[in-house]
């Protein structure tokens, strides 16, 4: 097993988290700290509370990431004499980085609101409101034909060839490769000072932009070439959609009335608010981890039978009924289900690169309502 830093940590988390998913002004990235550093323990949390660092600090963790920014607008002060200094002061001194992953992580396929569309288990699920759409590359590469299976194989599991519900597409066309190995080089075929020919297949894939980086290192470990010949062209080709929120279908039509128990059971809450007559038919739902009353209006004109969002506003609220829009508000805490899923989601990708990293879903509840 491998030691890793900070750096390598957030370089895979932003293969599947990019920056730029985030919208316009969110404060992400690198908040406290350093990354330039040892890191064998991760915690993973919602919010960064002065109670999350205590636990971080109990566990020995030497990395936040978390999805709420702890600096959300800039600070005129540290006064280590309230709960906000205090945080800052000591995350300093136990040496621990925190890093903020909001919106980007929202939209990320695999993100909040993937997790909380799974959980709700919605069925056929598309995006709510596109924000992004994913630019796509083709990559061609030559190889031995007797390594032909090799280079395909690592390049699918690299995430290369996924088209639509397809993975590990490619294509292939043979031909003769010629090369003259110079001084100081160590041919896997051939000798110095030989030009040689070699049966060659030329591969041909497609990948997301965002896990280039990913597709060559996993092409470029499973070639036996010493220098590996390889194009990579950008496509006028539609990649996939990604934005904010998600909409989709149940397995089986419910009541408002059912389908509230249903959200309280799945999404791990004591009490949801609820907008519209217990009777209705529900079947399809559209979810948006957070705040999404600016988006109702796109929920009902998708044809959603409820919406699931927080902190809903109380004439918003008026807004949907007039419009014949049910909901169901579990509050913005419900964003907690991304704990869990980062973790896992981190956990087997630094088991890809052979990583040493223990990742830590935090365990304080941070929701700070109480109902009474």
């Amino acid at each position: 097993m491998k030691t890793a830093n900070g750096f390598q940590i957030i370089e895979m988390f932003e293969q599947f988290s990019p920056k730029q998913y985030a919208m316009d002004g969110d404060p992400i990235g690198l908040h406290v700290g350093q990354l330039n550093k040892p890191v064998t323990k991760v915690m993973i949390a919602l919010d960064v509370l002065e109670e999350v660092v205590d636990e971080a600090i109990e566990c020995g963790v030497e990395l936040i990431i978390a999805h709420h920014p702890l600096i959300y607008r800039p600070l005129k002060k540290i006064d280590t004499t309230v709960a906000g200094g205090r945080i800052i002061e000591k995350l300093i001194k136990h040496d621990i980085t925190v890093y903020a992953a909001h919106t980007n992580l929202d939209v990320a396929k695999g993100g909040v609101n993937d997790l909380l569309a799974d959980a709700l288990q919605l069925k056929d699920t598309e995006v709510l409101i596109p924000t992004h759409e994913t630019a796509l590359k083709k990559l061609v590469v030559y190889v031995p034909k007797a390594d032909e299976q090799k280079i395909r194989e690592a390049l699918g599991k690299a995430g290369a060839g996924a088209v639509g519900n397809y993975s590990y597409c490619s294509f292939s066309g043979e031909g003769t490769g010629r090369f003259l190995p110079g001084e100081g080089s160590e041919p896997a075929i051939g000798s110095l000072g030989k030009l040689e020919a070699v049966a060659e297949v030329r591969v041909e894939t497609i990948f997301p932009e965002n896990i280039e980086k990913k597709v060559l290192s996993a092409m470029i470990k499973a070639h036996p070439y010493e220098e590996v010949a390889y194009d990579i062209y950008k496509l006028e080709n539609k990649g996939e959609s990604l934005g904010l929120g998600k909409i989709g279908v149940l397995a089986e039509e419910m009541s408002l009335e059912q389908f509230s128990e249903h959200v309280k059971q799945t999404l791990d809450v004591d009490k949801v608010r609820v907008v519209g007559d217990l009777h209705s038919p529900i079947k399809k739902v559209a979810v948006l981890g957070g705040d999404g009353n600016k988006y109702f209006t796109t929920a009902k004109f998708k044809g959603a039978d409820v919406y699931v969002t927080g902190d809903m506003y109380y004439h918003t609220a008026h807004d949907a009924m007039m419009i014949g829009l049910n909901i169901v508000d579990p509050g913005h805490n419900v964003e907690k289900v991304m704990k869990k899923g980062v973790a896992r989601i981190l956990k087997e990708m630094c088991h890809e690169r052979n990583f040493d990293v223990e990742f830590i879903p935090s365990e304080i509840n941070t929701d700070p309502f109480r109902f009474i």
